[in-house]
């Protein structure tokens, strides 16, 4: 090979290692950011904790026959899962009401609208009918709502 026909070549590797630098720097900024995000953002962990304990409250008061009286396995997990629905629509309504963690929040309002209603269906005379139509219900409004007070940028 001539001195001429190595120039490209040399000048193609070095870019290439030169995007190879580029994408390590990269991850190593977004595991950093992703770190950062964790550290910033106690509500999510707040949350999850808080619906961890309520699912260890329940089931020890299952075991240990706490209440007025037993509770049935179905009773149990509906319960669980009541609570775990208002828990989460507490922490999406927690960073409604604080502008520091505020980020888009349809997402724990679906997951807690939906606990809350298989929990509150097990735990009703309510059919499946009346409690999904209200889950759905309760979806669009914070859809319409999310979109009328959004930030215009």
């Amino acid at each position: 090979m001539t001195q001429p026909e190595r120039e490209p070549r040399r000048r193609y590797e070095d870019e290439k290692e030169e995007e190879k630098q580029h994408e390590k720097e990269d991850e190593k900024r977004d595991e950093k950011n992703w770190d950062e995000k964790w550290r910033r953002d106690p509500i999510n962990a707040g949350c999850w904790a808080a619906i961890f304990i309520w699912a260890g409250l329940v089931l020890l008061g299952e075991t240990t026959n706490w209440g007025p009286d037993t509770f049935w396995w179905w009773t149990t997990w509906a319960l669980i899962m009541a609570g775990a629905g208002v828990i989460l629509l507490l922490c999406a309504l927690i960073r409604l009401l604080t502008p520091a963690y505020r980020r888009p929040l349809i997402g724990n309002v679906i997951l807690g609208a939906v606990f809350l209603g298989v929990g509150l269906n097990e735990l009703s005379d309510w059919n499946w009918a009346t409690t999904g139509a209200i889950i759905l219900i309760g979806i669009g409004l914070t859809i319409v709502l999310g979109g009328i007070f959004r930030k215009r940028k």
